[in-house]
């Protein structure tokens, strides 16, 4: 059930490749404003990168959530999964591993060509691609619990960003310093390290607090 709960989110996203191009073009598009309105100072440029791609990609991922469990609950499926005798949670791990798939893994391949307009070095780009690799899932993980506690509410794409928010911050942080601390020649180690350690409590948790939600909204 749970690998055909991700084919199917997969074929349904193809079908719908307007909405993975939003996301992707969103992600360039605010990169790349800030090199054009900064000016061509490097130093300057190469300072303010980790934060700029962080923090778009943080966006991006937050455009889509509202996507997540919409379509399943305006057509009824959402309805039969929680019918369903499978793991409710096991499910939501499904959905939230296909909308990473959708929408993070297009976002860390474009990150390392971002990431040249910035004048990164080799191994910044590395550890940007890195971090992003380890800090995407868990945006896709949390945001299923805010979807689903805003599900079928009016206005619900601003309460999940509120929802959210807060909780993406210490990933946002470690995240972008990972490569602070790379390009300042410093041990970058246990930021990446916490990213994981965040992306494994996720795994754990964020599929069964997702489910809980989805059941009250049902209600």
């Amino acid at each position: 059930m749970f690998f055909w709960i991700v084919q199917r989110d997969l074929l349904l996203a193809v079908r719908r490749r307007s909405d993975v191009l939003t996301t992707l073009f969103f992600f360039i598009i605010v990169v790349s404003l800030f090199p054009l309105s900064v000016g061509p100072e490097m130093n300057m440029l190469r300072t303010m990168a980790p934060g700029v791609v962080w923090v778009a990609a943080l966006l991006a991922s937050m455009l889509s959530l509202g996507r997540l469990f919409a379509s399943d609950y305006l057509d009824g499926t959402l309805e039969q999964m929680l019918l369903s005798p499978q793991s409710l949670p096991i499910l939501v791990l499904g959905k939230a591993l296909a909308h990473w798939m959708v929408s993070g893994v297009p976002l860390v391949m474009m990150a390392p060509v971002l990431g040249i307009q910035y004048d990164l070095p080799l191994d910044a780009l590395f550890v940007l691609t890195f971090s992003l690799l380890l800090g995407t899932p868990v945006l896709s993980l949390i945001g299923a619990i805010g979807a689903g506690l805003t599900l079928g509410l009016r206005g619900s794409g601003v309460l999940v960003s509120l929802l959210v928010l807060p909780l993406y911050i210490p990933v946002l942080i470690f995240g972008a310093g990972a490569v602070e601390a790379n390009m300042a020649g410093i041990a970058f180690d246990a930021h990446l390290s916490l990213l994981g350690a965040f992306l494994l409590v996720s795994i754990v948790f964020a599929p069964w607090a997702a489910a809980a939600s989805l059941r009250v909204s049902m209600e």
